[in-house]
């Protein structure tokens, strides 16, 4: 891949930055501005040479506004591109399914990725995955209910739980 396109779009817990490709799907995405931290996420096949910025990216950037503002479900019809073995590009599947506000432990979620003795591969579905928000690994919890780990930081996670706790369980729908 040659060059791909970047911006950075101002949240309340601070710049969210996402990485395009040339059909419009999401390679990279996260609270930060170093686009090149992001790029060195993309796996080394879909892995841009190069990065044009952008002030914004047109309806993602839209979309990603509206998911901040309380429109939760907005995420959900964003392309992304992420590549790995069979198990993970699944489990990137299941994750884009967990309704905000209804988080799931990584057992009930290496459960419906169809391993339920394999707790760590479905940790490490969260742990690789380069698309964050998009394919929302925040929603995933330790057993205990602990927030367990997130690149972007717990202080990170734990705002996205609470905004997206006023949706309620299974609210799969936005602030209407």
């Amino acid at each position: 891949m040659t060059a791909a396109d970047y911006a950075a779009v101002p949240t309340p817990i601070g710049p969210f930055t996402v990485i395009l490709d040339a059909d419009g799907a999401v390679l990279a995405s996260g609270w930060t501005s170093d686009a090149e931290k992001l790029r060195a996420v993309v796996h080394p096949t879909l892995r841009p040479a190069a990065l044009r910025r952008y002030d914004a990216l047109g309806e993602v950037t839209e979309i990603v506004e509206r998911y901040h503002e309380g429109e939760w479900d907005a995420i959900d019809t964003v392309a992304v591109r992420q590549r790995s073995g069979p198990f993970l590009e699944h489990a990137w599947s299941v994750l884009r399914k967990v309704p905000a506000g209804d988080p799931l432990t990584y057992t009930e979620f290496a459960r419906r990725s169809g391993r339920p003795d394999a707790t760590r591969a479905a940790a490490n579905a969260c742990a690789r995955n380069a698309t964050a928000l998009f394919v929302p690994c925040h929603r995933i919890l330790r057993t205990d209910g602990s927030l367990g780990g997130f690149r972007w930081g717990l202080a990170c996670k734990r705002w996205l739980l609470a905004h997206e706790r006023k949706a309620g369980p299974a609210a799969g729908a936005g602030a209407g």
